[in-house]
């Protein structure tokens, strides 16, 4: 995954929406489900909780399955990459006390993920508004610069590609 410059207000604007579409969504299509089934499928003891519980699961399921076919629309681009810039800043994150070992015996690669890492986390914490971690975030980046001009290494993210954490 490489790295892109994103509108951060419009990224909050189609976030918002996506989120409000779901929740409206979900509430409507899980009662509306659930009333059907226990219309058709009335419960002599009166519980209806796994008519309702059948409501929400199918919602979901029908929510997911638009979401994977709208996910391409140019309105969702902006959602989409953050969705994906936080899976591989996951897989990163997994691998990182064997990143930082790797780095610190001087692996351009293991540093260039972690490089990844940290530049893909400043990008989405500055877009999500979570500021809280950015000075240990700027803690871990002086540690990392000292490890690359240590072993004299060139850590530009547009060289990064996922393979190299196979090696980790």
């Amino acid at each position: 995954m490489q790295l892109q410059d994103i509108d951060k207000s419009k990224y909050r604007q189609h976030l918002n929406w996506v989120i409000g579409i779901c929740i409206i969504s979900l509430t409507a299509g899980s009662l509306g489900i659930a009333q059907l089934l226990i219309r058709f499928f009335p419960d002599a003891d009166g519980s209806h909780f796994h008519w309702n519980l059948l409501g929400v699961i199918i919602t979901c399921v029908v929510i997911t399955l638009i979401l994977k076919k709208v996910k391409y629309h140019p309105f969702m681009t902006e959602v989409v990459y953050v969705w994906e810039l936080k899976q591989a800043l996951n897989q990163v994150t997994r691998k990182m006390p064997r990143l930082k070992k790797a780095a610190v015996q001087g692996d351009v690669d293991a540093m260039l993920a972690i490089q990844f890492s940290y530049t893909g986390s400043r990008q989405l914490w500055n877009l999500d508004d979570n500021t809280i971690t950015m000075e240990e975030l700027t803690m871990w980046q002086a540690e990392l610069d000292s490890l690359a001009k240590k072993y004299d290494a060139t850590l530009d993210v547009k060289q990064y590609d996922e393979k190299i954490l196979q090696n980790f």
